[in-house]
C-alpha cells in the first residue's frame, strides 16, 4: 500500500502555498477479540494495523485551523476555543472540531494550525479511520503547541471530543490502540481503569483482514439498544457495569430476567473471560486455543448478541474449514457489517485466499477485500 506522508506533503504545498513543518502519523486498528466490552468496563485485545491517517501540519500566529483533506479539497476553519456548530452528516471536519474543542475545554493553550490530511485507513470498514484521524490530529496539536499529554490524555480528549461534539457513544479502544499500540503486538486494554499491556502476536501467524463488502454500521439504534439491554441486567443485579457479574450469577437469575437482555449479558461476560484467555494463548503461542476461543467469539456474537449478518457468517464459514486449529477467524467490529479478522499460519495463508475468493461471490454475490496487515505501533512525530 502506498505511503500517504509524501501525499500529504503535496497537498499541502499545493493548498497552502508553502512547506510543512512537520507530518504526524496515527494507525488504524483491529479488533482480535473483545466485543461489546469497551462500554461494559470490560477486556478488549486489538492491534494497530499498518494502514495510517497522516496530517502534514504548519504553525500559524494565530487561533485559527485551517483544514484539507485528498478527497475534500475544500478548505474548512474554525478558531480554537469557538467550534460552533458540528458540520451535518458525521462530516470528516466534525472529528478535528471535536478534538479542539475538547482540548479547549480543558483549559489548555494551543496554537492555530494549517492542516492537510491524507490516509490509507480503508473507511465504513470498521478499522478505527475516525480514530486514527482523531489521534494524527491530537498528537500535531499536542507537539506543536508543547502540551506535554500522554499518548493516554490525547487519547481520552480524542473520545471526549467524538462523544460530546460530534456525538458518537463509543467506548475508548481505538483511541488508546491507534495512539499507544506497539509494533507486533496486540494490546490487552481493561477498560475499567484503562490499563494496558503488549502481547506479542507470533511470528508465525499472518494477520488477515477481509472486507465483507458490507459497510460497517457505525452508530445505530441497534446498538444503543444492546447498550441499554446490558445496562439493564447490570442494574438488576445493583452493579454500575456487567464487568463484575460473573456468568454463574448471571445463570442463576436467568429465569429472573428478560430473555434477550440474559443473551445480550451472557455474550459479554463470556467475551471478557475469551479475550483474556486469548491474551494467555497469544503469548505462549498456543493457536489451536486462539482458533477455539476466536470461534467461539464469533458463535456468541451470532447466537447472542445478534450482531453477524449471513453473509459475514459465510465468510467465516469459509474461512474455518481451510483453517481447521491452524488459526482463528472471527467477525470483529460493532457488527451488521465490516470485516472478518483471522490470525493464520503462515503455510495457509494463499489456500484462505484462494477459498475466499472462489467461494464467498457465488454464496454472497459479494466481492471481498483481503488485506494481509503487519501489528504496528501507534501514533507518532514521522521524520521528513
Amino acid at each position: 500500500m502506498s505511503n500517504p506522508a509524501p501525499s500529504a506533503t503535496k497537498l499541502f504545498v499545493k493548498t497552502f502555498g508553502t512547506k510543512p513543518d512537520a507530518l504526524f502519523s496515527a494507525p488504524g486498528r483491529v479488533n482480535l477479540i473483545g466485543e461489546h466490552t469497551d462500554y461494559n468496563d470490560g477486556f478488549v485485545l486489538p492491534a494497530a494495523i499498518n494502514f495510517h491517517t497522516v496530517i502534514a501540519v504548519k504553525v500559524r500566529t494565530d487561533d485559527q485551523f485551517r483544514a484539507v483533506a485528498d478527497n475534500y479539497p475544500e478548505i474548512r476553519q474554525w478558531r480554537y476555543g469557538a467550534e460552533g456548530e458540528m458540520a451535518a452528516n458525521d462530516d470528516w471536519i466534525n472529528y478535528l472540531k471535536g478534538f479542539s474543542a475538547a482540548v479547549a475545554l480543558s483549559g489548555l493553550p494551543a496554537k492555530g494550525l494549517d492542516l492537510a490530511v491524507v490516509g490509507n485507513v480503508p473507511v465504513d470498514a470498521g478499522l478505527a479511520s475516525s480514530a486514527s484521524l482523531e489521534i494524527a490530529f491530537g498528537c500535531a496539536i499536542n507537539d506543536t503547541s508543547q502540551l506535554h499529554l500522554s499518548p493516554l490524555a490525547v487519547a481520552q480528549l480524542a473520545q471526549r471530543g467524538e462523544n460530546h461534539y460530534v456525538g458518537h457513544a463509543c467506548g475508548i479502544m481505538d483511541h488508546i490502540t491507534s495512539a499507544m499500540a506497539e509494533e507486533d503486538c496486540a494490546l490487552l486494554i481493561d477498560c475499567m481503569d484503562l490499563e494496558s499491556q503488549p502481547v506479542s502476536i507470533p511470528d508465525t501467524l499472518s494477520l488477515m483482514i477481509i472486507n465483507s463488502g458490507l459497510p460497517s454500521v457505525r452508530h445505530s439504534e441497534d446498538f444503543n439498544e444492546r447498550r441499554q439491554q446490558c445496562e439493564q441486567v447490570a442494574e438488576h443485579f445493583g452493579l454500575d457495569t456487567l464487568r463484575h457479574l460473573s456468568l454463574a450469577s448471571l445463570q442463576q437469575q436467568q429465569a429472573t430476567l428478560d430473555a434477550t437482555a440474559f443473551r445480550r449479558a451472557r455474550h459479554v461476560i463470556s467475551e471478557n473471560l475469551r479475550t483474556q484467555k486469548t491474551a494467555r494463548a497469544l503469548a505462549t503461542g498456543d493457536i489451536g486455543r486462539i482458533a477455539q476461543l476466536m470461534a467461539e467469539s464469533h458463535d456468541s456474537m451470532r447466537d447472542d448478541f445478534d450482531i453477524v449478518p449471513p453473509a459475514i457468517d459465510t465468510l467465516v464459514h469459509i474461512i474455518r474449514q481451510q483453517l481447521g486449529s491452524h488459526g482463528g477467524v472471527r467477525m470483529t467490529g460493532k457488527g451488521f457489517g465490516g470485516c472478518v479478522i483471522a490470525l493464520v499460519e503462515h503455510e495457509y495463508t494463499d489456500k484462505v485466499i484462494a477459498a475466499v475468493e472462489r467461494q464467498y461471490p457465488s454464496a454472497t454475490g459479494l466481492e471481498a477485500s483481503i488485506y494481509l496487515c503487519s501489528p504496528t505501533a501507534g501514533a507518532a512525530r514521522v521524520a521528513k
